[in-house]
């Protein structure tokens, strides 16, 4: 009863106040993190955070304001405050369309959503938790010039009710689960490391403890930690060659993330996020008028994926959860949009507005954007390739701001000659222009090679907000690509 009359009383003030459009979220969120290394507990915390933001619009301009009280004074006090800033923003701004052209159709959305889970991580005990760490950990020392070793967890639950004075009403409840192991390699003038599931310490989703358990993290660590000794004498990567590449999943979760998800946020494109983040070479005028890629590349926006970091019930706009084409046989077709920035184009929202926390305002952020398979097995792939590097798991990353040409690394690549796999290489990298990369496509593995990968730390605003996204990629053949430029 208490948050009926929190959320009735903030949408009240706010449009007595002369709010054309108010909305309001309220948000308790609950994280666990576990950290070993090299034998030892490094990090044990649990950090818990409650309190509301509300937003609203006066004569076409936005206001914000939040606060960790939740009372019905404190939500009056943050709603005129909310007000307040819209009409000082309006003032200094002139003249604004009105708040149904700012936000384009109502939403009056309804509901409660539950990410499905099968164990709640926060009911397993902290002794099973650091058992497995630790047993991870150990399979690690076991390996010689293996002389950094970590391990870690990290659980999520967050609780969020959205309304709005559109009718909107909708309660959430996201679990998230997480987990890696990493090991550092030193020997021979070289410093190597490899990482399982992914790079960049964890593979991350929508789920529950039975997600940790499938990565089997103590079974998979001593063949990481070989991996890792194993490259301080593989050859070096070649330098400055163009060359074909198979490029492994989870590298090529990320390569969509940098040049595509952030590439496609409608904001960058018209500009409004340009100071911190960057902005876009995808600018409106290109929307269904500019090959992105080959006709094999096939790049969805899809809030409903199973385990993805980016599924919701609904955004925090209140919109529902909803798959839209980005790229669709190569053509650049849809971006990731806002109420607001949407109906700029005489569009619907898909649905991509998210914030980090009740005290920031929601940006458009990447929902899971994804890559669909192809029909190609990787050893059929593999074999199809006469001359080519394989390339496995993130080591390093660049981009510009417009999101056009990039450099990435890898942990580890594989020399193919002759339709096999041979020689181990090492500091791998690759370089490109990112439509220019994309057409160079010509192969996509099948559904069987398919997976999701969680990217808990993509940043973008200012001040700055840290979302959680998802990419999901089999791996795939790009021809003529520069690979062994540094700097």
């Amino acid at each position: 009863m208490l948050m009926d009359a929190i959320i009735a009383t903030a949408l009240d003030t706010a449009q007595r106040l002369g709010a054309q459009y108010a909305d309001i979220r309220l948000v308790s969120n609950r994280e666990q993190r576990i950290v070993v290394r090299n034998g030892v507990v490094e990090t044990m915390t649990a950090d818990e955070s409650v309190g509301l933001g509300i937003r609203a619009i006066y004569d076409g301009a936005w206001g914000f304001a939040s606060t960790r009280e939740l009372t019905t004074s404190a939500a009056d006090h943050a709603a005129g405050q909310a007000v307040q800033i819209a009409r000082a923003s309006a003032r200094q701004n002139g003249p604004g369309p009105a708040a149904a052209q700012l936000l384009g159709a109502p939403v009056a959305s309804r509901g409660s959503y539950a990410t499905p889970i099968g164990v709640d991580p926060f009911t397993v005990s902290l002794d099973d938790k650091l058992a497995l760490l630790l047993a991870a950990d150990g399979e690690m020392a076991a390996v010689p010039r293996v002389t950094a070793r970590m391990g870690n967890l990290v659980f999520i639950r967050e609780e969020r009710t959205f309304a709005n004075t559109e009718g909107a009403l909708v309660n959430q409840t996201i679990y998230e689960a997480g987990g890696g192991v990493q090991a550092t390699a030193v020997g021979g003038g070289e410093i190597q490391r490899r990482s399982y599931p992914q790079s960049h310490g964890r593979q991350q989703g929508c789920a529950g403890w039975e997600y940790i358990l499938a990565m089997d993290l103590p079974g998979n660590a001593q063949r990481t930690a070989e991996a890792a000794a194993e490259l301080l004498t593989a050859e070096p990567c070649p330098t400055d060659i163009t060359t074909d590449l198979i490029i492994d999943s989870s590298q090529l979760a990320l390569q969509i993330h940098e040049s595509c998800g952030h590439a496609v946020e409608l904001d960058r494109a018209l500009g409004d996020e340009a100071s911190f983040a960057g902005t876009s070479f995808l600018t409106p005028d290109l929307l269904h008028n500019f090959r992105y890629g080959s006709e094999l590349v096939n790049i969805t926006a899809d809030s409903t994926s199973n385990t993805g970091l980016g599924t919701f019930g609904w955004d925090d706009e209140g919109l529902p959860a909803q798959a839209t084409d980005i790229i669709r046989n190569g053509q650049f077709v849809g971006y990731l949009m806002s109420r607001e920035s949407a109906a700029r184009l005489g569009l619907p929202s898909n649905g991509c507005m998210r914030a980090s926390s009740w005290s920031r305002i929601p940006l458009i952020r990447m929902t899971n954007v994804s890559l669909a398979p192809g029909n190609w097995t990787l050893d059929d792939l593999i074999a199809d390739t006469d001359d080519g590097i394989y390339l496995e798991t993130n080591r390093s990353w660049s981009i510009d701001d417009r999101r056009y040409n990039f450099q990435f690394g890898t942990e580890v690549g594989r020399e193919i000659k002759n339709g096999k796999l041979g020689r181990l290489l090492r500091n791998c990298t690759y370089t490109g222009i990112t439509p220019e990369f994309w057409r160079s496509c010509d192969a996509v593995c099948g559904p069987e090679h398919w997976q999701l990968w969680g990217t808990p730390r993509c940043g973008k605003g200012q001040p700055g907000q840290i979302a959680h996204t998802s990419h999901g990629a089999s791996p795939s053949r790009f021809r003529n690509v520069r690979v062994g430029v540094m700097g």
